[in-house]
């Protein structure tokens, strides 16, 4: 499956923490700060961290797009600054701090001198899992962090983060402008509503634009 396609079937149905005026305002912010980005919630090796992970999830193609082509790095600093609550906030910065343990245990060396293939290898590790495992780890992710054994607990709370950075990956990514209007179907005057036609006809296959 190519990379548009892929992106075509991802789900945008994500949920909503913050009212659409809210939202595209955060958005137009972190394009505006692009070139100068400091964080104002993630520490240096956490916004290190993030950064890779997001293109290595969604990255720059010859035809598309990618996270930090919309500038998805920026967007999750502001959405744990501003939107998540103090538990999530907490819960992300363990997450990542036990992430880069991991990191500094296998590459012997900080995460934030980290290349984006050492942290790819990594990523892909925690992933690449046989199914029982992977059941397993869903299972743990629907509980909260009080009953996880402690043996358990690192790697819960790495899990943590990065299904985090996934989702608010593919939140930002998505609803971005350039995403919105140049790789999803775009109709800023919507004309006549056809119902239960099919996609490939109406949009050419691609999903709509929020």
């Amino acid at each position: 499956m190519d990379r548009r396609s892929a992106l075509k079937n991802l789900t945008l149905s994500i949920g909503y923490a913050v009212a659409a005026p809210t939202l595209f305002n955060m958005l137009s912010s972190c394009t505006a700060e692009a070139a100068t980005w400091t964080p104002v919630f993630l520490s240096e090796s956490e916004k290190h961290l993030v950064t890779h992970l997001v293109d290595i999830i969604l990255p720059t193609s010859t035809t598309l797009p990618g996270a930090l082509d919309v500038n998805v790095p920026q967007f999750i600093d502001i959405m744990y600054k501003d939107i998540e609550t103090k538990p999530k906030q907490k819960l992300f910065q363990s997450g990542a701090t036990a992430f880069a343990a991991h990191f500094e245990k296998n590459f012997e060396k900080e995460a934030l001198n980290g290349n984006k293939a050492e942290i790819e290898e990594l990523f892909v590790n925690y992933f690449d899992l046989p199914k029982d495992e992977i059941k397993s780890v869903l299972l743990e992710q629907r509980g909260s962090e009080k009953t996880i054994s402690t043996d358990k607990k690192d790697r819960y709370l790495a899990y943590k983060f990065l299904f985090s950075v996934r989702y608010y990956a593919l939140y930002g990514y998505f609803t971005s402008e350039k995403v919105g209007e140049e790789v999803l179907a775009y109709d800023p005057i919507p004309g006549v509503y056809e119902s239960c036609a099919p996609l490939e006809e109406t949009t050419g296959g691609r999903a709509w634009s929020l």
